[in-house]
């Protein structure tokens, strides 16, 4: 068991290397429109009365830009720092760094903020990264703990019906890895299984890309 731990410790810092050299190298990787994952999500926020939200997993910034500019005020982290001075440099450019703070954080440590500081959480494929269940559990919990009562977690995963699942090198759990990134894949089971302290409000099947990928996207209430 000790062996399959390191072995997991040992591909996440791979994975970490392997992001940061992909982002610093590829502006706009994923383009500069935002997914429609985050035009669903900021439509809920302003119905729901959001302003404040905590964005994992922020990328090249093409989400968090979008937020913004629809006046939600966006605390955003990522464990690249090249993608968090991308971020830091787009908010200048296009006048919104009033909105937007970034820095870098591992969220398998505890999110550097109060209990009770946000509206909403957002994270698109975040919890899909080559994180176990175990560390999942953690984040789960500590999104929960800087949530304000009723704030709300919106976050997509790829699950267990994508055409990639079960497919490449085997790191674990249901992660598997295709190419240069590990994929943990979710079934419905493990959504609501992270949902402890949660209310669900929406488990929405959807797909994404040329893949096409086949997706979660999971909206829980914080109870």
């Amino acid at each position: 068991m000790k062996d399959v731990i390191g072995t997991q410790k040992s591909n996440l810092a791979k994975q970490e290397s392997h992001w940061e050299t992909t982002l610093s190298s590829k502006p706009d990787m994923f383009g500069e429109q935002q997914s429609a994952s985050a035009s669903i999500a900021a439509d809920v926020f302003k119905k729901e009365g959001v302003s404040d939200i905590l964005e994992l997993g922020g990328g090249q910034g093409r989400d968090t830009m979008f937020f913004a500019k629809n006046g939600f005020q966006v605390q955003v982290i990522d464990y690249s720092s090249s993608g968090v001075v991308d971020i830091k440099e787009k908010a200048e450019i296009r006048g919104l760094s009033q909105l937007i703070t970034a820095k870098c954080h591992d969220i398998r440590n505890p999110l550097p903020f109060e209990n009770d500081s946000f509206d909403a959480c957002y994270s698109h494929m975040l919890y899909c990264m080559a994180l176990t269940t175990g560390e999942l559990e953690f984040l789960s919990k500590e999104i929960r703990r800087v949530l304000k009562p009723g704030g709300l977690n919106i976050y997509t995963v790829r699950h267990t019906g994508d055409a990639d699942f079960a497919i490449g090198t085997h790191h674990g759990e249901d992660m598997y890895q295709a190419g240069g990134f590990i994929v943990h894949f979710f079934s419905e089971d493990k959504v609501r299984h992270l949902a402890e302290g949660y209310k669900i409000v929406e488990i929405d099947e959807f797909e994404e890309g040329l893949l096409p990928r086949k997706l979660f996207r999971v909206t829980l209430k914080k109870e």
